[in-house]
């Protein structure tokens, strides 16, 4: 558990700092659900947005928990060095991506085109949203739109070797978009406008390089670990 902590916080600084790629993509969504309810019914707008999210982060887990099974059945092969190798490099990218660096991860949002060729229609015919139901699934749809960053996210969770870690590191993910996206939707233009701003971004850029820097398998790693190890050794030899 230890491990997995600095990871699922990794994914909530992701999620966080990548809202600004989220606003491209999700944010005409966001107008669109609360367009038609009147600024009074502000509760209304709350649950609406709520429900959208929820749906989508959702579908996040759901990824991750599929695309871990993948990493879980090379886990003990070989090949899990290569994959923690990998993980570590999507991390440094992704912070690279967040702090405006390097812009290569929206590449692989070609990955996902086909089947959203198929969601999209479905999603569609749920606009315009009547109700929290409509709000959920239309999430739940939403969350497979091609993003690279979520896509480059659903490869670093699959690289854990583990189906339960992925979803959780996936669900960390989703959580830490939602306050942009919620401010977004009820026009909350102070929280939106301080997570874009370019110092806010290089920190948490450099802040996900580190950890990328920390999963490398490597000798930092075994003093890391093993760092509060030797006084314990001493003591028992005494």
């Amino acid at each position: 558990m230890s491990e997995l902590l600095p990871l699922l916080l990794s994914a909530l600084v992701l999620g966080l700092l990548g809202g600004g790629h989220c606003l491209g993509m999700c944010g005409g969504l966001m107008g669109a659900l609360t367009m038609a309810i009147p600024p009074e019914q502000r509760a209304k707008r709350l649950r609406l947005l709520l429900a959208y999210n929820l749906g989508r982060v959702l579908s996040y887990a759901t990824a991750g928990l599929l695309i871990g099974l993948a990493g879980w059945a090379v886990a003990s092969s070989p090949a899990a060095m290569v994959l923690r190798v990998f993980a570590a490099l999507l991390l440094i990218s992704m912070g690279l991506y967040l702090a405006g660096w390097w812009s290569g991860l929206t590449r692989v949002e070609a990955l996902g085109k086909g089947l959203w060729r198929h969601i999209q229609p479905l999603a569609s015919r749920l606009l315009p949203v009547t109700g929290v139901p409509h709000a959920l699934l239309l999430g739940a749809l939403w969350g497979w739109l091609p993003c690279g960053l979520v896509y480059s996210t659903l490869l670093w969770s699959a690289s854990q070797g583990d189906a339960l870690d992925s979803a959780l590191l996936m669900l960390a993910f989703g959580i830490g978009t939602w306050p942009v996206l919620l401010a977004t939707g009820l026009a909350a233009e102070r929280l939106t406008a301080l997570l874009r701003k370019r110092g806010v971004r290089v920190a948490g850029g450099v802040l996900v390089m580190l950890f990328g820097i920390w999963t490398m398998p490597g000798p930092h790693q075994q003093w890391l670990m093993g760092h509060g190890a030797a006084p314990a050794e001493h003591v028992h030899e005494g």
